[in-house]
């Protein structure tokens, strides 16, 4: 019987699991650190058998197979010693897209694919179709290949998760920019990342589409050098020849061989250039699935946007604060520096991935009147902004940098919590991150 060993206890790793024994296999977890109680339950009741806060090396490496979960990197021990053996290591997206025949929708980039991905739910959604949230975000993809089939699924795909990705194939790959991130897990090459990035177009045919910025520099770049079977639609604010969305007169374009779909740019519900383009993206994904144009419209004016991205908290004493906890990459913050009106707090600082802050400069020479470097080490941060900002400050904790913030501002002022980095110094997650940030702002 063939044997399935999971590595990783999380969402995706008990998907996994719950499926492989589902398929008959013989299945076992394993984890590093400890498992939390509600995935526990999930592998008791499903008869599965497990340990965790440790790898027992005679227990993984006799498997067939194994899948990992995209939080571990390739140069962990137990990885390295699979590979060595040569087993095949792979995803729980790879996995799960062996045992079922449902349209693949997939997003991916360094930035706006959580917000594509919830806002082509969305659509989704409301238009009736049978359709399942998976990847980066909702219940992970062989959890409900398993349990809940649906006949759509729109899936958020990290490079970590393409990295895992051999056969599978998406029906319709978005690629929504490139810039540098996680080049801690690249050995700090960007080629490298750019490659898992481009991974989501791997196995497409001529009946597949394939969805990008058009002007993203690195994109461009890189479709010379590559060979692409599928059909393209390309998205940019400005058209070519090729553009399949686009604006024109203060309306948004969306023209494919079926569809001819146009609403004003005002109705959109996400504001901002980078939302524009996310907006470009979901509509042109369901205008390929055939969802009727006054359905997508409906969704484009409704959508309530997500939590952590440029995300309104509270204005206390004309003071704004905005939760953007997400933005774990400079290129996020830039965004989100961007679609700034006032003049901007920003608190910044983690785990630094590797960044290079050259690409705020500008935008926080012009917008930014005071830095809140929230973190343990933030020498970094303080070597590059020094002198640039008249003011500066350090903190340790949420509550103080909430404060100092505050501190800092007058009427008419933003805060905007906008990090640039991971959050694993002082949180547990970015969520966790955010929501201490709006918990610390209706304290005040």
């Amino acid at each position: 019987m063939k044997r399935i060993v999971i590595l990783g206890g999380g969402e995706s790793g008990v998907g996994a699991a719950v499926l492989a024994k589902k398929q008959g296999f013989d299945v076992f977890l394993s984890d590093l650190s400890e498992i939390k109680l509600q995935y526990k339950t999930i592998l008791q009741q499903s008869e599965i058998k497990w340990e965790e806060n440790k790898h027992t090396e005679e227990l993984i490496l006799n498997a067939t197979e194994v899948i990992k979960s995209p939080g571990i990197p390739d140069k962990a021990p137990i990885i390295k010693k699979l590979q060595h053996q040569g087993m095949p290591v792979i995803s729980e997206i790879e996995f799960a897209g062996r045992y079922t025949h449902a349209k693949m929708i997939c997003i991916t980039g360094s930035n706006g694919k959580t917000t594509t991905t919830m806002l082509l739910y969305h659509i989704l959604t409301k238009a009736g179709l049978n359709v399942g949230l998976a990847g980066n975000v909702g219940q992970s993809l062989a959890l409900q290949v398993a349990n809940s089939p649906c006949d759509y699924y729109v899936v958020e795909l990290s490079s970590f998760q393409l990295d895992g990705m051999r056969e599978f194939k998406a029906d319709i790959a978005i690629l929504l920019n490139i810039t540098p991130d996680h080049l801690d897990r690249y050995d700090y090459n960007f080629q490298n990342y750019v490659d898992s990035k481009f991974r989501i177009t791997q196995n497409q045919t001529e009946k597949d589409a394939f969805i990008f910025w058009e002007n993203d520099p690195v994109i461009k770049s890189e479709l010379i050098k590559r060979n692409f079977h599928s059909t393209m639609y390309p998205f940019a604010v400005e058209r070519s020849e090729k553009t399949k969305a686009f604006i024109e007169q203060d309306e948004l374009i969306i023209k494919t061989l079926k569809t001819l779909f146009t609403m004003p740019t005002s109705e959109l519900a996400l504001k901002g250039i980078h939302n524009t383009y996310n907006s470009m993206a979901a509509g042109l994904a369901a205008s390929i699935v055939n969802v009727r144009k006054e359905s997508i419209r409906q969704s484009l004016q409704d959508f309530q946007g997500v939590e952590h991205r440029l995300e309104y908290v509270a204005t206390v004493k004309n003071v704004r604060f905005i939760n953007d906890s997400k933005a774990t990459n400079v290129n996020s913050c830039w965004y989100a520096l961007q679609s700034m009106k006032t003049p901007v707090i920003l608190i910044l600082g983690g785990t630094d991935k590797g960044n290079d802050y050259t690409e705020i400069e500008e935008l926080i020479h012009e917008k930014v009147k005071g830095l809140v470097f929230l973190g343990l080490d933030n020498k970094k941060l303080l070597d590059f902004f020094n002198g640039k900002v008249s003011a500066i400050t350090e903190v340790t904790s949420m509550e103080d940098a909430v404060k100092a913030s505050f501190e800092m501002g007058v009427d008419g002022d933003t805060v905007l919590l906008s990090p640039c980095c991971a959050s694993f110094d002082l949180f547990n997650s970015y969520e966790d991150r955010g929501k201490q940030f709006k918990s610390c702002v209706r304290n005040l």
